[in-house]
Order: structure tokens, then C-alpha cells, then sequence
């Protein structure tokens, strides 16, 4: 495939990095959409999600995505595995499917139309404290129990909306979810999480190279992507347990003093580090003697380009 660019349907895994205060997302899972005609990315979504749902067989799984991903591929997701996404303003909910009457024929499978998602929880916002994007806010919420017949068939979800300001429609954000146990802050605290995704994107495309690729034969374009973010995800991981220290920020702040609202180490820095470590090891494979001062000097140097 030779094109400008290449669409990608990816999975990863957020965490909270013990010394970080934000959502980290670490690429696992990828798969390369052919273009019209071919598997729809909902479709290779679905694989993903069964891919990591038999590595987990023991662990409930809570997916979110964009508004993109929805429709009937995911209407056979296992139960514990929740998908949390944004609704189109345009979708018809439903009101759950009334229990049966014990007359004869098919029960009924949904119940009445509820009205456009906008409108399906006006009159029943309430204010509520939040925990998105690295700080706390007070926003009002309203929410309803009800089925995204269109997208995720008979499965009850429910449908949250958000606002600053309630009634004013304020940077509305309307959700729905399968998840029929978390609490309602638990959700937007989940779906706020999604951003962490582009984050890494854009750290793949940068510091990793990712975006300088210049791939035309088949398989080195289904390798390039999916090797340059697995490789990001264990440097993170790689930081975390062996390589963070307490002084790395108060170091760097030192070096670059123009960062006066650093405190906690970026990727960059965490790369810088990796490459210190693989350069020593280079250079000084075993402890054989005193090195050269041109082994010491060509060490200074490598440090010195690593930390630029």
C-alpha cells in the first residue's frame, strides 16, 4: 500500500504511573484498516477486544473509544467486557425492553423510544465533582438507563450527559455506556482517560520516529507502526521499574530551569535515560580495568547528544 498516510485501529492499556498524576496509554494491540471494502476498523476493533479479552480470561475489561467505534460487530461482547463511547446526536435510544406478559409471541425486545440523547435526560441534571484531565471539576450530570438498540442491540447501557452549566448546553458531552455498575464519575473519569491514546500517538509519531516512516513494501508498513509503539510502551515500562528516580525532575529542572512547572519526568526524559544506560553498556560491557579518557570522552558526548 503507497499512500500520504495509513489508518490504524489500536489498543492499549491505561495506567497511572506511580510517578505521574495523569493517564498513560500503552499500545498492545494493532491492526491496520485495508481501506473501503475491506474489514470496517469496528470490525478489527472486535478482534482486538477478543484478542485481549482471552489473555484476560479472569479480568473484567472496560474498553472506550471514540465516536467512530460502535455499531453491530460489538453486539456480542462477552459481559464482562463494558464499552464506553460517545453517542450521536442523532441516535434513537431506547427504554429498556419491559419484562414478559406471558402472552403468546415473541417479547418484546426494546421498549418505547425515548427521544434524541439531547433530549433524553433534560429535567434531571444534578451537580457532581469529577476527576478528569489531571484535575477536579465541578460539572452537572444527567443520566438515563437505556438501550443503543442501532449499536449494541438488546445489552442495557445507559446514557450520561455532561455539561458545565446545566440546561445551557455548555461543552456538552453526551456518553453511552455498557457498564452498569460504576458509578457515574467513575465513567467520565474512564472516558476522559481516552485522551491518553492521542497522547501516545503523538509520542510515537515524535520521539519514537514513528511519523518519519517512509514505508512502501507491504509488510514494512505493518511492521513500522505497530514496532515503533510496542518499543514506546517498554521504555515506560521500562523507567517504572528499573529507572526512575526522585531527583530525575529536580536534574532536569536544573539543566532546562525554563521549565518552571515540571514535576514529573516526560518521555523524553525517560528515553534520554535509556540511551545513557545502553551507551554505558556499550562502551563498558564488563568491568575489564580503567577506561580510556577517549572511551570516558566518547561516553561525555553520547550523554550530551542523548540529553538534547
Amino acid at each position: 500500500m503507497t499512500a500520504r498516510g495509513n489508518r490504524w485501529v489500536l489498543v492499549g492499556i491505561v495506567v497511572t504511573l506511580l510517578f505521574g498524576c495523569r493517564p498513560t496509554c500503552l499500545p498492545v494491540l494493532f491492526r491496520l484498516w485495508g481501506g473501503k471494502g475491506t474489514t470496517t476498523p469496528v470490525e478489527l476493533a472486535r478482534t482486538l477486544v477478543g484478542l485481549l479479552a482471552r489473555a484476560f480470561p479472569d479480568r473484567a475489561i472496560h474498553l472506550v473509544a471514540d465516536a467512530a467505534y460502535h455499531g453491530k460487530p460489538l453486539q456480542d461482547l462477552p459481559e464482562r467486557v463494558t464499552w464506553t463511547t460517545r453517542i450521536q446526536r442523532n441516535a434513537v435510544p431506547y427504554h429498556p425492553a419491559p419484562p414478559p406478559t406471558g402472552k403468546r409471541g415473541r417479547p418484546h425486545t426494546k421498549g418505547d423510544r425515548i427521544g434524541a440523547p439531547a433530549q433524553a435526560a433534560a429535567g434531571a441534571w444534578r451537580q457532581a465533582t469529577v476527576a478528569r484531565y489531571g484535575r477536579t471539576d465541578t460539572v452537572h450530570i444527567a443520566e438515563v438507563a437505556c438501550l443503543w438498540y442501532g449499536a449494541f442491540g438488546k445489552r442495557t447501557g445507559r446514557l450520561i450527559a455532561v455539561c458545565d452549566t446545566a440546561g445551557n448546553r455548555v461543552r456538552e458531552l453526551l456518553v453511552f455506556t455498557t457498564d452498569r455498575t460504576a458509578t457515574t464519575g467513575q465513567i467520565i473519569t474512564r472516558y476522559a482517560a481516552r485522551c491518553s491514546i492521542e497522547v501516545a500517538i503523538e509520542t510515537a509519531k515524535g520521539s519514537m520516529g514513528v511519523g518519519q516512516a517512509r514505508n512502501r513494501v507491504p509488510a514494512a508498513v505493518q511492521r513500522t507502526v505497530p514496532f515503533g509503539m510496542l518499543m514506546m510502551s517498554l521504555v515506560y515500562y521500562r523507567y517504572t521499574r528499573y529507572g526512575h528516580h526522585p531527583d530525575d525532575v529536580t536534574a532536569r529542572r536544573t539543566a532546562a530551569p525554563w521549565y518552571t512547572t515540571k514535576t514529573e519526568p516526560s518521555f523524553e526524559d525517560m528515553l534520554a535515560k535509556l540511551r545513557r544506560t545502553i551507551i554505558a553498556a556499550r562502551f563498558l560491557p564488563e568491568p575489564q580495568g580503567q577506561p580510556t579518557s577517549q572511551q570516558i570522552a566518547a561516553v561525555h558526548r553520547a550523554w550530551a547528544s542523548a540529553a538534547t
